[in-house]
């Protein structure tokens, strides 16, 4: 079976035989030959050739690239909901998205309802009057696995739209195109780019629905350039190789964590993990994050991650090197103290992202975590 990340697809353009699709680093096209792109912000050959790939890895019909993975979810959101719609979503969310949903749209009139974690409590809450369903397949940071396929068959018969954030399972885990999902959006600075040296956005999903999430981008002004569309291409070469490997390497240190050094943590690939079966059912890889709760104050944490000497602390995962976040400090600290209390973002959470390091090097360095003489 032809490996999509790799070959490319049959709209992309070969007409000088290059083995690397080219940047169209320019503005504008002459007319009438370049009526078909006319201008760079609504649409370029090298960014259009990224987003026939990513419809290709999440097996879609249309895809579509932003400026950011944020532009890519409020561009969506603003295209389908408007005051008197109704949106459900999870309490444990990346706090951007939450914050973006939760107050303004909430402010604009949309109906925000919140869900506790667990797909059971999503399905609790889909109901005639819910027009979309916005969740992340795992989510951020607590790792709880979302049954994408029965929360979309769920979402289908009220006749309300599916969302996922996919950013964390990425396409070579789950293809959501193959469970239902109505529009796909992922963060390609993480495992897509994959090198910690871009920002980005992709979505995909049905040809109608991208088709209009496609002109509010053109609205918005939220488009991906073509030097960072290429990148984001050269990442996608080697996104199944990298993931293979990380997939298997944060199976190792989470089994190290958290029968080594006895701490608590949090991976889908873990028996211990409240989504566990659905996660193996679903998913080719757990992915590479991996989240442990230390039990201590936010000072204490910090303190710890001085321990580290190759993993480096940083706001960001999926790039090739094994970073670490406080997200209660970093990624998350936009959430009020209550909110983060809901949410399960205690002081004491890191959150690790593996990268394609040797995995016995990782699992040395995460020992400092632990003052063995003193515990936990």
């Amino acid at each position: 079976m032809k490996d999509e990340s790799i070959y490319p697809s049959d709209e992309d353009d070969q007409s000088f035989g290059a083995l690397t699709f080219p940047i169209y680093q320019t503005s504008s096209f002459e007319l009438p030959r370049g009526e078909r792109y006319r201008y760079s912000r609504e649409n370029n050959p090298t960014v259009e050739a990224l987003a026939h790939r990513i419809a290709l890895l999440e097996n879609m019909e249309m895809g579509n690239c932003f400026s950011s993975g944020m532009s890519a979810i409020t561009t969506t959101l603003m295209t389908f909901l408007r005051p008197g719609k109704k949106i459900i979503i999870q309490r444990e969310l990346f706090a951007r998205s939450f914050r973006f949903i939760n107050d303004f749209l909430r402010q604009w009139g949309v109906n925000v309802e919140v869900s506790s974690p667990g797909t059971e409590n999503v399905l609790k809450k889909i109901d005639e009057k819910t027009d979309m369903v916005f969740l992340e397949t795992i989510t951020n940071p607590l790792l709880r696995f979302n049954d994408l396929g029965t929360i979309a068959e769920k979402c289908h018969e009220n006749h309300a739209r599916l969302v996922a954030d996919s950013t964390f399972a990425t396409p070579v885990n789950i293809k959501c195109g193959d469970v239902g999902v109505d529009i796909s959006i992922h963060s390609a600075s993480k495992f897509l780019g994959g090198h910690n040296d871009l920002i980005a956005g992709v979505l995909s999903g049905k040809r109608d629905l991208v088709n209009e999430i496609d002109l509010g981008r053109r609205n918005f002004g939220g488009s991906l350039d073509p030097h960072t569309s290429f990148l984001v291409m050269r990442g996608i070469k080697t996104l199944s190789l990298r993931m293979q490997r990380i997939n298997e390497t944060a199976m190792k240190v989470a089994r190290f964590l958290n029968e080594e050094l006895k701490v608590d943590t949090i991976y889908p690939g873990l028996e211990t993990h409240p989504d566990h079966e659905a996660a193996r059912k679903n998913l080719k890889g757990f992915g590479g994050i991996v989240t442990v709760n230390l039990h201590c104050s936010a000072d204490d944490a910090l303190k710890r991650l001085s321990s580290l000497s190759m993993i480096k602390p940083a706001n960001t995962l999926g790039g090739l090197t094994t970073t670490i976040t406080h997200p209660y400090t970093m990624s998350h600290r936009g959430l009020s103290l209550e909110e983060k209390r809901m949410a399960g973002i205690d002081e004491g959470l890191l959150r690790l992202s593996v990268g394609i390091e040797n995995a016995d090097d990782i699992i040395a360095d995460l020992s400092g975590l632990v003052n063995t003489k003193k515990g936990l």
